[in-house]
């Protein structure tokens, strides 16, 4: 059964439709000119029902006889004055011209507003419908019964002339600026307030766009635009899953693909997300006289936060908790460390240079991205603390004698020691060994989180291996010194200084980066009060001003500092420093600081076993998901925008540590998601992942470097894993995260503990081999007791079967195997058929 009402027939009565439920209720009310606006927009919150945003029910169809142009129409400003981005910046270009065309900044073709004019009653559902001079419109809505909190909504457009059109999901209800609580395009930007300068809340996020600007779903990280109020609702809209984009849809790349346009306000400026389906001049927007498209999308109104609508988006919508099932892994990462091992003990394939300066030996790996001034000559050095850890763990001369001084060395004539202004600091991150000289990534300019990286980082993570090195604790205390006096009364750190002037530069941004974490190394090795403090105060300013605000600066250079992965090392940062000072804001913050990290995680779209083709190889979907992966940065200027997201899952341990906290099972999942079944991206010769993820199996590339940061991310989530599946039986020392690329951590300098028993982390390649790829092998060597500790892990989600084999030969000093235990209850281990749960671990003593 169907009534078909207009509005005029209704005039003043009140609410003459609704839909509603145990959670959520939306009333329609009949208004005098005939059409149907929204009265009611309420939420069930504590056993009562609020208001949530002001309700609306405004449509906007956008139409263009011609089809808009590329060409930006306009020009920005930075705060500072003068032109944004300044030309040097040629690996943004390009994108920020896309960005600022009239589409992308909403301005583009007619946009005719209105309501609906009539409505029909169907049995289990409401549709309305609208007559325009263009197109006629009709909307079909009904309460989804499988999520309380969503309204599904389906649109068809049937185009009555030539042209171009768009279709924006209704404005269900709009919020003013007074009761912005947050918003957020995720993988774009979040915040509570509104930014005035639109480069700086456009490129970096830093407040809010006040201009109804449309992204693209190339960078959104989780296909919910979202607003939350002050009174707790969060209103989100979600595209129907196959809607957006396929990065790969079947023999070739179409990350750039622009299928839906996302916003977090309506094309009048006013705060309400809002989905562009198709985007003006796109695919699909073209359409004849008589022609039609439909579409489908669901608004979530919950009495929550914008963490749990992504949540709600990422797992109830998009299957994101489902699709780890998917994940199978052909190699383990265990494996691939130790192929690793020796892909970086070969000076060819790791592509290892030594060369003479300053009267030193200096040892470093080739670079061959974009470096200024660069003729294929720069060299850098990448995660000194998995370095030192490989060498330690392996005991293997070939690094601890050729490939450990010389990397020392490197470090040492790095660091400006001269007295002065920038005494301490770094003289560049990469060495040209044509032109003999340190320089920066991008420009003459000094950081002091360049600092904080390649100083305090570095050589504390050397220190935690060789406390008793002088030189290196006497470099140390340059670096803390210096930072210490670059910092501000406020906490704060400038961005940069030029290198020439000593001036302070980039002042039209701030340091909202993990900069106080040098001061956090500081402490723990020179055990100096002066140090925490700073630590603490760097700190303090960084929670008002980063992650109340959800302002953060990313420290690639040539990306002009986009946000990226320093955002999910802040949150290990804070951690630590909760570790020192056992303050609880310090934890809060690192919990709130991860979860906006989460949105750097692609979420969509639903991993699934199609057959595609990948240069020229048969894949399955899944293989190549971009879902569980990581941003290098994304945004307007991010490298995710055309090469997609990167392997290095820098924040897997992390996030395992973060799930340990706090119970959120998305954190767990996000990094098993990155960790597992990526073997698509991994060169068989070896082992070594790419890094962006359009590159697929590629190997290093131009980054041999990345092996070791590969190795050190790798070790971080597998013995996170181990601390979490062992209640704390098992854990190892952590050391200082790394630079650059996010929060993993180091390991191996101290003996860990292995169910009561001290125990050093050891790698003896072929001492356990399981026979199956799921399982991981973790080593350990006791350090009162003949017994070696083999950590067995299965990293799937279901039971695995797996047999053990054990050489005997792998234990050194000819020694002989006694006796084999389950440490967890202690019954003899038989290894010839083992069986661990899902996501579980089993632990072996062998005695000799």
């Amino acid at each position: 059964m169907a009534l078909l009402i207009s509005g005029a027939a209704f005039g003043q009565k009140k609410y003459p439709n609704s839909l509603s439920n145990e959670h959520i209720k939306i009333a329609w009310q009949g208004a005098a000119n005939g059409t149907f606006p929204i009265a009611v927009l309420q939420v069930k919150k504590d056993g009562k029902w609020i208001d949530g945003p002001k309700p609306s029910g405004e449509y906007t169809l956008l139409y263009s006889p011609t089809k808009p142009s590329p060409e930006p129409t306009e020009s920005f400003e930075k705060t500072t004055g003068g032109k944004f981005p300044e030309e040097t910046y040629t690996y943004q270009r390009e994108q920020w011209k896309e960005s600022i065309n009239d589409v992308s900044l909403n301005k583009a073709g007619q946009a005719i507003h209105f309501m609906p004019g009539k409505m029909l009653i169907k049995s289990d559902a409401i549709e309305f419908s609208r007559e325009t001079e263009v197109a006629s419109i009709t909307s079909n809505w009904q309460l989804d019964p499988k999520n309380q909190t969503d309204v599904l909504v389906k649109m068809t457009i049937r185009a009555k002339v030539k042209g171009f059109f768009s279709m924006a999901t209704p404005t269900l209800g709009t919020v003013a600026k007074e009761q912005l609580a947050w918003t957020s395009v995720p993988g774009y930007f979040q915040g509570n307030a509104l930014q005035k300068n639109f480069a700086l809340a456009y490129t970096y996020g830093h407040g809010v766009p006040d201009r109804p600007v449309i992204y693209r779903e190339r960078c959104a990280s989780t296909l919910s635009p979202l607003v939350t109020t002050k009174n707790g609702v969060t209103l989100s809209v979600i595209p129907e899953p196959g809607l957006a984009r396929d990065p790969w849809k079947k023999d070739k790349i179409t990350q750039t693909d622009w299928h839906i346009g996302l916003s977090h306000m309506n094309r009048k400026g006013q705060l309400a997300p809002t989905i562009y389906y198709p985007v003006l001049g796109e695919e699909k927007s073209e359409l004849n006289a008589g022609e039609e498209f439909t579409f489908s999308f669901r608004y979530s109104i919950i009495a929550g936060d914008w963490f749990q609508a992504i949540k709600h988006a990422a797992n109830d919508i998009y299957q994101f908790d489902e699709t780890l099932a998917l994940r199978k892994s052909k190699q383990s990462l265990t494996d691939r460390i130790e192929k690793m091992h020796l892909y970086l003990t070969d000076p060819k394939t790791s592509l290892w240079n030594i060369e003479e300066f300053k009267g030193k030996q200096i040892g470093a790996q080739s670079y061959l991205g974009g470096v200024v001034g660069s003729q294929k000559d720069a060299m850098k050095n990448s995660d000194y603390g998995a370095m030192w850890m490989l060498a330690h763990a392996t005991n293997d001369p070939e690094l601890t004698n050729k490939v450990l001084p010389p990397a020392e060395n490197f470090k040492l004539v790095q660091q400006q020691t001269d007295e002065g202004f920038f005494k301490g600091s770094v003289e560049g991150q990469y060495y040209l060994a044509k032109k003999k000289k340190f320089v920066e990534e991008w420009g003459e300019v000094v950081e002091p989180m360049a600092l904080t990286y390649y100083v305090m980082l570095d050589i504390g993570n050397m220190l935690l291996f060789e406390p008793d090195n002088q030189e290196l604790k006497t470099r140390l205390k340059y670096g803390a010194d210096r930072l210490l006096s670059w910092q501000k009364s406020d906490g704060s750190w400038a961005v940069a200084y030029d290198r020439k002037s000593e001036k302070e530069t980039f002042k039209d941004i701030k340091d909202v980066r993990p900069t106080f974490y040098g001061m956090i190394v500081a402490y723990r090795i020179l055990k100096d009060d002066k140090y925490l403090k700073a630590a603490q105060k760097g700190a303090d300013w960084f929670i008002k001003n980063a992650v109340e605000t959800g302002s953060f600066l990313g420290v690639c250079g040539d990306a002009r500092y986009a946000p990226d992965f320093a955002t999910g090392q802040s949150a290990q940062a804070l951690l630590d420093l909760y570790d020192l000072t056992k303050n609880k804001k310090y934890q809060d913050a690192a919990v709130t600081c991860a979860k906006i990290y989460t949105t750097s995680i692609y979420t969509h779209p639903i991993a699934n076993h199609t057959p595609k083709t990948v240069n020229g190889v048969a894949r399955e979907d899944w293989e190549i998901s971009q879902t569980g992966l990581s941003f290098e940065h994304g945004g307007i200027f991010g490298s995710a925008t055309r090469h997609g997201p990167i392997q290095l899952a820098s924040h897997a341990g992390m996030f395992i540590r973060m799930y340990k906290l706090t119970g959120e099972q998305i954190f767990a999942d996000m990094a098993r998601s990155a960790a597992i079944g990526r073997d698509a991206f991994v060169d068989s010769k070896t082992s070594v992942a790419s890094y962006y993820w359009n590159a697929m199996n590629r190997g290093a590339g131009p980054y041999p470097h990345h092996a070791w940061w590969q190795i050190g991310w790798i070790t971080d989530y597998l013995l996170s894993e181990a601390v979490l599946r062992s209640n704390g039986k098992i854990s190892f020392p952590r050391g200082f995260v790394t630079p650059k690329v996010g929060p993993h951590q180091t390991y191996g300098f101290e003996p860990g503990n292995v169910f009561g028993d001290k125990a050093k982390l050891v790698i003896k390649a072929g001492l356990a081999t399981p026979d199956n790829a799921a399982i991981e092998c973790i080593t350990a060597q006791s350090t009162s007791k003949n017994s070696i500790y083999i950590i067995l892990m299965n990293n799937s989600s279901s039971a695995t079967d797996f047999a053990l084999k054990i050489d005997e030969s792998k234990i050194g000093d000819s020694k002989k195997i006694s006796a084999m235990k389950w440490l967890e209850d202690n019954q003899p281990a038989k290894i010839d058929q083992i069986t661990i749960a899902p996501f579980s671990q089993k632990t072996i003593e062998i005695s000799f």
